[in-house]
């Protein structure tokens, strides 16, 4: 069994005109959020082994403010494959994994991300279902079990256990 976690970067800023997509930091309100998921992810209990991140600033900066709140401490693996990635590109780096690993999670972009968790999922709880083909925001989280390992995930073999928005979380 496999367990995935998406994890989309939390809102970035757009007010430095000269400053390139790529580098673009968080805004206030992804400053929020992060860490605000980072406490929900350890209270659902979930303990990814290995992280994959973007090295985008906005999504280096999601994990970072996140990381802190989990309860383990996974091993991070920051890679270039994930700017810009598309369904396929990041099926081929989850099934690239160890087959010991229990738990990955991406921290990515969309469009790719909601791309890859529909491609994934076969079943789960139809509301959430459909929350996440209507929009996957920032700093949301989609989590998907396969029964499967990794160098076996294929579309539709995933079941939605959760998607949560920063939005249905309540504000400490």
């Amino acid at each position: 069994m496999a367990t995935l976690s998406l994890f989309r970067h939390a809102k970035s800023a757009w007010g430095n005109p000269t400053a390139g997509d790529f580098d673009r930091p968080l805004a206030p309100r992804g400053t929020r959020a992060a860490p605000l998921m980072g406490r929900f992810m350890a209270e659902q209990g979930l303990e990814p082994d290995i992280v994959l991140c973007s090295t985008a600033t906005r999504a280096r900066q999601t994990l970072d403010l996140a990381l802190p709140e989990l309860n383990t401490k996974p091993e991070v693996r920051y890679t270039d494959d994930l700017y810009g990635a598309g369904p396929a590109d990041m099926v081929k780096l989850l099934r690239a994994l160890e087959e010991t690993c229990s738990h990955a999670m991406l921290v990515g972009h969309n469009p790719g991300m909601q791309a890859l968790a529909l491609d994934l999922v076969g079943g789960g709880d139809d509301a959430n279902i459909r929350s996440l083909a209507q929009k996957f925001p920032t700093a949301a989280l989609a989590v998907i079990d396969f029964d499967d390992r990794w160098p076996d995930l294929a579309p539709g073999k995933g079941f939605l256990r959760i998607f949560m928005v920063p939005k249905a979380l309540p504000k400490t």
